[in-house]
């Protein structure tokens, strides 16, 4: 096994403390939190620097405006970096990214890690979600 194989192993061993896990054909792996789709992909950038990237999908279809409200809300976070695109159907959609070295991560402080992040973003969809539905 590779080292992003083996990272992404410890992050799923690190999610099942909390949640289901599906691993897709090329290994990254798949999860809800609550109403929140997540990812985790993992990529060796150079030798012996391996990296896990945490996208979550926080909202979507939201009115335009929403986007002045995530620029603001933006610079508050300290795990993961949000971002509007505009969606097909003319609203937009919200995403949470972080990226970080993953290399010799334990399970237990990995999960407090992605838990950090994904509850950050659980938190962003409430607060949106109150906001603009």
């Amino acid at each position: 096994m590779n080292a992003s194989g083996e990272a992404l192993e410890a992050a799923r061993k690190a999610l099942e403390l909390f949640h289901d896990v599906s691993v897709d054909d090329d290994g990254a792996l798949s999860f809800r939190h609550g109403d929140v789709p997540c990812a985790v992909q993992g990529m060796e950038l150079a030798e012996g620097l391996t990296v896990l990237s945490l996208t979550v999908v926080v909202a979507w279809d939201l009115p335009g405006d929403a986007a002045v409200w995530v620029a603001e809300r933006a610079g508050q976070g300290l795990f993961g970096t949000l971002g509007v695109i505009a969606s097909e159907r003319g609203g937009t959609d919200v995403m949470l990214r972080y990226a970080f070295p993953a290399d010799g991560l334990k399970p237990e402080p990995l999960s407090t890690l992605l838990m950090l992040v994904v509850s950050t973003a659980s938190q962003v969809r409430g607060e949106l979600l109150s906001r603009f539905s």
